[in-house]
């Protein structure tokens, strides 16, 4: 005999594995796919970021299987070996194999195992990979039933191997509502911040007062659980807002892990240390380079940014990979134009790079090419913003936002790149209005208006875009000054388009005051300047301005015709964002005509397309509209909610009515009619029901499709849930174990509304698991409850 085994061949051996000294918090789902891929694979690999919680997972996972497994869960710890020399030993130590032979270690542990129905964990490969990787495949080749789980910061590289990205922990969802602390207190990075405190002092608890806070400490450190482990112990002698303060030094501040730990996990800074070192000379270098970028970037980005001195522009991509199977760049699985793929550093990762870039002296060559790149993007992107490729380009610009703010930051530091800074402020425009940075868009513009005063084409450009910009906030002194120096640059530069958008943005100014009689004249002026200069934007932007005005002095042909004249540009150039302004637009005047069924059509065909593009600004007019229509209509309680949906879309963006003032005397008349009609009590109840249901909800009851935003059964639906139909689709999909991804794309929905979704699902049954959800689901099924369900 070679071995000698401590239990008979019949007994089942024990799970041996480390007690959880404390909490496993959260990782739901990554637990459940984690099973199932072992199900299907004898390889499983979790990749990630270091101190992501790769070794939790794959021990809780082992926990959960084990009883699987009658010959026993071995945890193999790899980190201690310097070499591979002794790999084969660690594993035959752990698994308290004897050996009496002096045959090859490998052929007496696959001897062992060839028949033995075990679970191997083998524990931080990445320093050891390639070793790693011909032992889990000599492992798997030579016997019959042996599993591994393997964790790594990158894949094994071993045919049949599955491998997991374990993302971080998630901490809150993005959308328009802000989410109520118990709602926060459920998200995972949360969880563990606050129990991790609770050690230290036993009364910490999430409030209303604290909950900025804590939610800035865990997503300044992404969410990864060894970094807010770290922090939560520093609250020892720090507040949480000293701690927050403090993040901007993570690396120094965060050296105070358990004595216990592994060395490099005792200092955040000795763990991406441990990563760097795992990294080749080229992927350090890069690594440093794509530190420039705020929040992602795309292959082509780092190409042009980061090629150059040491890497040539056709290694980028080689490298890129290369960084992402060691889980420094991540993929960015938000919402894209599916065809490029965009990577993001966490920001503890891109903090260490950008240090070691300016040890290299290379920082500033850096921000300049990476400056100049987001210049030319937002060029283009204004040159592109009427016609097919303008949806586009909103999205891009959407998600760019933070490197074209570091951009701009970067032009505004030289004062000789201030005028390009100007420049680049102006081009952005239209991001500016469709996005939710409409208030940093006008702050960058009085910036560079108050830095760069020659009086030229840039600064007149400027000059209207800004006034634009104030005219929405309601500010319209700014907008006059800025209009009136606008027109004076444009006749003396005899730039007849400057005039243009000067009289165009003059006549909104004139329409807020309620001067409809000095508007029209304006927008005339607007609209035959832009149809002289050939630019089909500008002449969108008048039309649908001199058709408001017409439906608004009680001129319905002219509205009328001069809306369909806008209709038929757009047409002709591919173009849906002015098209759903003008759809708006005319909704109010076939409404006011009488037709309130058109109307309704009209404004919701606008809604739709707004919310594809999330601009609230847009998003807000419609609601005003349907609003008022639903009061006309007397279905006063649906005006009530659309009047609560509203104040929170407006409290958000900060510009009640976007720049339609002059309709405010419709919004305060529906307001009236329906207080009057439903009393104080029942309408200030139903406004606050409005403005509580979370924003994607709030869009499908604004186009009535078919869901009960209240959480109570609609009319079509049978007994009661407390779930919409909506909701219920989607907890029937997490029921079946999918992935707020899949989901997303099984329903052609954001993740992001997905997760909106699920999160309001979770808080109406008073859950904090999705298995619990799937648990609710069977028993209203087996209960005989699942046929009246909504959406069955």
């Amino acid at each position: 005999m070679d071995t000698e085994e401590s239990t008979g061949p019949k007994r089942r051996q024990a799970v041996v594995l480390p007690a959880e000294v404390t909490s496993f918090v959260g990782r739901r789902h990554e637990v459940a796919e984690a099973r199932r891929l072992l199900c299907d694979a004898r390889l499983v690999t979790l990749t990630g970021v270091g101190g992501v919680g790769k070794t939790r997972l794959a021990l809780r996972v082992a926990a959960e299987v084990g009883r699987s497994f009658r010959d026993g869960v071995w945890l193999v710890e790899l980190s201690r070996l310097s070499g591979p020399e002794l790999l084969v030993q660690a594993v035959t130590e752990a698994m308290k194999i004897q050996v009496h032979s002096s045959r090859p270690p490998m052929e007496i542990l696959t001897d062992h195992l060839r028949d033995k129905q075990a679970l191997l964990i083998l524990d931080n490969c990445e320093h050891l990979l390639p070793d790693c990787a011909v032992m889990a495949e000599t492992l798997t080749r030579s016997t019959s039933v042996v599993r591994i789980i393997a964790t790594s910061r990158q894949p094994l590289g071993v045919a049949g191997e599955q491998t997991m990205a374990v993302p971080t922990l998630s901490v809150s969802a993005p959308g328009i509502l802000r989410p109520s602390v118990t709602s926060l207190a459920q998200r995972d990075a949360i969880r563990l911040f606050v129990e991790r405190a609770r050690a230290v002092l036993p009364d910490f608890a999430l409030t209303e007062e604290n909950r900025d806070t804590v939610e800035g400490i865990c997503r300044r450190l992404d969410g990864i659980p060894l970094a807010i482990e770290l922090a939560a112990v520093r609250l020892r002698a720090l507040s949480a807002e000293q701690l927050l303060a403090r993040l901007d030094d993570r690396f120094r501040l965060l050296t105070s892990g358990p004595r216990t730990a592994l060395p490099r996990q005792q200092t955040l800074r000795a763990l991406i240390d441990w990563s760097h070192d795992l990294c080749t000379e080229q992927e350090q270098l890069l690594w440093a380079r794509v530190s420039v970028f705020a929040d992602g970037l795309d292959l082509e980005a780092a190409e042009e940014v980061c090629s150059g001195e040491g890497i040539d522009r056709e290694e980028v991509a080689d490298l890129v990979i290369g960084l992402v199977d060691k889980s420094i760049l991540v993929r960015d699985d938000r919402p894209s134009d599916h065809s490029v793929v965009r990577y993001r550093l966490l920001e503890t990762v891109r903090q260490y790079g950008r240090e070691r870039l300016v040890a290299r002296g290379q920082e500033a060559a850096l921000r300049r090419r990476h400056r100049d790149y987001y210049r030319k993007l937002a060029a283009e992107a204004y040159a592109q913003r009427f016609g097919p490729s303008q949806v586009a380009w909103f999205n891009r610009l959407r998600l760019e936002h933070a490197n074209l703010r570091g951009a701009l930051e970067c032009c505004f530091t030289e004062p000789k790149d201030v005028a390009a800074g100007l420049e680049m402020t102006a081009d952005l425009l239209y991001h500016w209005i469709t996005s939710y940075y409409l208030a940093e868009g006008r702050g960058w513009l009085d910036k560079g208006l108050l830095a760069y005063t020659e009086p030229g084409e840039i600064r007149a450009r400027a000059l209207w875009a800004g006034s634009w910009l104030a005219v929405i906030q309601a500010d319209v002194a700014s907008a006059t000054v800025m209009l009136q120096e606008a027109r004076m640059l444009g006749e003396r530069l005899g730039q007849r388009t400057i005039v243009a958008y000067a009289a165009l943005y003059s006549g909104m100014v004139a329409m807020y005051r309620g001067d409809v009689e000095s508007a029209i004249p304006l927008y005339e002026e607007a609209v035959a300047l832009h149809r002289a200069a050939g630019d089909p934007m500008g002449l969108a932007l008048g039309l649908i301005r001199l058709s408001l005005a017409h439906s608004f002095r009680g001129d319905s042909p002219l509205a009328v015709a001069t809306g369909e004249e806008c209709l038929a540009l757009c047409a002709a150039h591919g173009e849906n964002w002015h098209r759903a302004y003008m759809m708006m637009a005319l909704g109010i005047e076939i409404w006011r005509q009488g037709d309130a069924r058109r109307a309704v059509e009209l404004e919701k065909e606008s809604l739709r397309f707004n919310r594809s593009i999330d601009d609230l600004l847009g998003v807000g007019i419609n609601l005003e509209v349907l609003a008022w229509i639903a009061a006309a209509q007397n279905r006063y309680q649906r005006a009530a909610k659309l009047l609560g949906i509203l104040d929170a879309v407006w409290r958000t963006i900060k510009a009640p009515l976007s720049g339609y003032g002059h309709l405010i005397g419709y919004h305060d008349e529906c307001e009236s009619r329906t207080r009057r009609a439903l009393g104080e009590q029942a309408f200030d109840t139903a406004v606050r029901q409005g403005a509580e249901i979370p924003y994607p909800e709030a869009l499908s009851f604004a186009l009535e499709e078919r869901v009960d935003t209240a959480g109570t059964p609609s009319e079509e639906s049978g007994e009661p849930s407390p779930l919409t139909r909506r909701e219920t689709e989607i907890a029937r999909l997490v029921a079946q174990g999918l992935s707020n991804k899949d989901i997303a794309a099984a329903l052609v929905i954001s993740q992001r509304t997905a997760e909106g979704h699920i999160e309001h699902i979770l808080n109406k049954l008073g859950f904090h698991s999705r298995a619990q959800v799937a648990v609710w689901i069977g028993e209203q099924t087996q209960a005989g409850n699942g046929e009246h369900l909504p959406g069955r």
